[in-house]
């Protein structure tokens, strides 16, 4: 078993073997997390929030869902979420952002966190996939604009996968403090994998 504790505005990396059970904390609420996968035995095939969109007809996923790889390859089935919001639409954020939009430079980002933390293991910047967004609150409008505002996760909310095949993961509480994301204060995150899906009482 892991029991991982990620640093809010950082990132860490993590394996999960195929039947495992990833389950992603939210440790104080309001907290969005940049999560990727990638099959453990070819790093250049990754969890597609793209391909799953296509596969589940929706920009949303559910408890009994199965995200795809950009292979089309079931990577995740979604076996518990206590929340039921969550983005795969917005891209992870990067250094060019903070200086275009923001004219912030060297501020922290999902991108090089989630490079930085895979980058031990070989994983190039090309290689990360798009992330899902978990607790990400970007509702889609009538009018089809994306609104972003702060998740709807309290303390102690996660959401559990199951495995499909063996992953190296990467998960990245957002650093975004400048505009409205994450309550404008980056906090920690748990990851834990298990071979049993852990009880509510062991998620707090």
């Amino acid at each position: 078993m892991l029991d991982l504790l990620v640093k809010g505005g950082f990132g860490d990396a993590f394996e999960a073997r195929a039947g495992q059970y990833v389950t992603i904390i939210d440790l104080e609420g309001e907290q969005a997390g940049d999560f990727v996968a990638l099959n453990s035995h070819d790093f250049a095939e990754g969890l597609s929030t793209v391909h799953s969109r296509r596969r589940l007809l929706s920009i949303y996923f559910r408890v009994g869902d199965v995200l795809v790889s950009t292979s089309d390859r079931p990577m995740l089935e979604v076996v518990h979420d206590t929340v039921g919001v969550h983005d795969g639409n917005v891209p992870a954020c990067d250094a060019t952002r903070y200086v275009m939009d923001f004219g912030v430079d060297d501020h922290r980002n999902c991108l090089d966190n989630l490079h930085e933390a895979l980058n031990r293991y070989g994983v190039s910047v090309w290689q990360i996939p798009e992330p899902f967004n978990l607790f990400q609150n970007g509702p889609v409008g009538a009018d089809g604009r994306m609104v972003l505002s702060d998740p709807q996760s309290r303390a102690g909310d996660f959401v559990t996968f199951r495995a499909l095949i063996d992953l190296h993961c990467a998960l990245s509480p957002c650093p975004q403090d400048i505009i409205p994301g994450n309550g404008l204060k980056p906090t920690d995150m748990r990851v834990i994998v298990a071979n049993e899906i852990p009880s509510p009482e062991s998620t707090p």
